[in-house]
């Protein structure tokens, strides 16, 4: 499972440790027990979850996709994304989300 599944994963079963006990120092256990977490990672978890109005999706599984591209157009992209404050791979994903919006998914 990715880290950000994990973490999904975690604050979803923490909302629900909450709202079936409205108790921190209980929730607290629950929580370290069943996702084996710290103390201080459950009270972040726990902290999250109680301002959720509903639970968090799992993000899909991610997986390497090695392509060939042009050296300039690399050193675009990573200078695109540092100035940004985005992965590499956050870019070139919306990039191709968009192109097969555009493409009505047809390749």
């Amino acid at each position: 499972m990715s880290n950000a599944a994990a973490c999904a994963t975690r604050l979803n079963y923490a909302r629900e440790v909450w709202e079936e006990t409205g108790d921190l120092p209980g929730a607290v256990r629950r929580v370290m027990q069943e996702c084996r977490v710290g103390r201080r990672q459950a009270y972040r978890d726990l902290r999250r979850a109680r301002r959720l109005k509903g639970p968090v999706p799992i993000p899909d599984a991610t997986i390497s996709f090695t392509v060939k591209l042009s050296r300039r157009l690399v050193r675009q992209v990573r200078a695109h994304a540092e100035a940004t404050d985005r992965t590499i791979s956050d870019l070139v994903s919306r990039a191709i989300v968009a192109q097969l919006a555009r493409s009505g998914g047809r390749g």
